[in-house]
């Protein structure tokens, strides 16, 4: 179930994280937006846990996860970026 509600929670950071972060290079589609949100939520997760601010088996908060999916993000920014250049 864990699972499950970090895929729901990863949803709603990706459109917050997009809001957030707007740009030409951001994913158009609600499906890549999604995915990106939900890969966000573990990183902001892994390295909320990395740092110390979470134990092992605790998921992130509402702030490490929007972190974690701007970082995303940004990352696909500066990939589609360069593959469009």
């Amino acid at each position: 179930m864990g699972i499950l509600w970090t895929i729901i929670f990863g949803l709603v950071v990706g459109f917050i994280a997009k809001f957030l972060m707007p740009g030409d290079n951001e994913p158009k589609g609600f499906v890549m937006t999604a995915l990106l949100g939900i890969v966000g939520s573990f990183v902001g997760t892994f390295l909320g846990q990395a740092v110390g601010l979470y134990n092992p088996g605790e998921a992130g908060g509402w702030i490490a996860a929007i972190v974690g999916a701007m970082i995303v993000l940004w990352i696909y920014s500066r990939v589609v970026k360069k593959k469009a250049a």
